[in-house]
């Protein structure tokens, strides 16, 4: 995290000590991948709106020929991962 991102409007600081693991850079902006955006949203499942996270995994789903390939999950959160997936794909029916 940068602090002084603070001022940009959608932007939000969750700590200044965040592993660089599947972090890009474009154009200055940091962010995850969607892989460890998922992920992350699992572990911080307790305090976040997962709607985001379903709507997001549903298009990727659509997107590309009806498929999950190319979403690598950790153990740890593959069951869930699964039930949300299930979720995902019945979400704009």
């Amino acid at each position: 995290g940068n602090d002084s991102l603070k001022q940009y409007n959608g932007i939000v600081v969750l700590g200044n000590h965040i592993s660089s693991h599947d972090v890009k850079n474009k154009n200055g902006l940091l962010y995850t991948n969607f892989n460890r955006t998922i992920c992350d949203a699992f572990a911080n499942e307790n305090i976040l709106d997962m709607q985001g996270i379903t709507e997001a995994i549903s298009r990727y789903y659509y997107s590309n020929g009806d498929s999950f390939e190319g979403i690598f999950i950790t153990p740890e959160y593959q069951e869930r991962f699964d039930e949300l997936a299930s979720e995902a794909i019945e979400y704009y029916e």
